[in-house]
């Protein structure tokens, strides 16, 4: 009897434990088919750092009007899963205009000659599912250009002059000082 109730504990403490680290690994966000991904960097003394989750083209249509990943046109939220976030811990000038220090909701309204970038003052969001623009603090607009190579998963670089989304045959510079 005593034999039963041992291995009947034991069985149930094992499922309980497989159970737990099946449930962890599901929540594994390096698994995701848009892994996370952070840029970070060093402009005029202010750290920039951007985390993201980074789609892949896959073959599909990225940006036009109708596109379903990043149409033009309606708000993005510029990398997928949770809204890609912006943070820099000193005041900045982002395309001549000033941004606090701060942690922002980072997303873009695509366009094919301009892009509107905002940054929204509720950094933790699922997509842009709940985007308020009475929640911006700012907005700026910039040009697109053609990218040198094609980037197949979307990459954010912080350079000495801002920073620079880069996808599929895209490139959009945001200017930072």
């Amino acid at each position: 009897m005593i034999t039963k109730r041992m291995n009947w504990t034991i069985a149930l403490t094992l499922m309980g434990v497989m159970m737990t680290m099946m449930s962890w690994a599901q929540g594994d966000k390096a698994n995701r088919p848009s892994p996370p991904a952070t840029a970070t960097g060093k402009i005029k003394g202010a750290t920039i750092t951007i985390n993201y989750s980074s789609p892949s083209v896959k073959g599909r249509k990225v940006w036009d009007p109708s596109g379903t990943l990043a149409p033009y046109g309606k708000v993005w939220r510029a990398g997928a899963n949770e809204a890609t976030t912006f943070e820099t811990d000193k005041d900045i000038k982002v395309e001549g205009k000033e941004l606090p220090a701060g942690k922002y909701g980072f997303f873009a309204i695509p366009g094919e000659s301009e892009w509107t970038i905002i940054f929204n003052k509720v950094p933790n969001q699922w997509g842009a599912f709940k985007y308020e623009q009475a929640q911006d603090q700012l907005r700026v607009t910039t040009k697109p250009k053609k990218s040198a190579q094609m980037n197949e998963r979307l990459l954010y670089d912080v350079t000495n002059k801002g920073i620079v989304l880069k996808w599929e045959n895209v490139e959009v510079p945001v200017a930072i000082q």
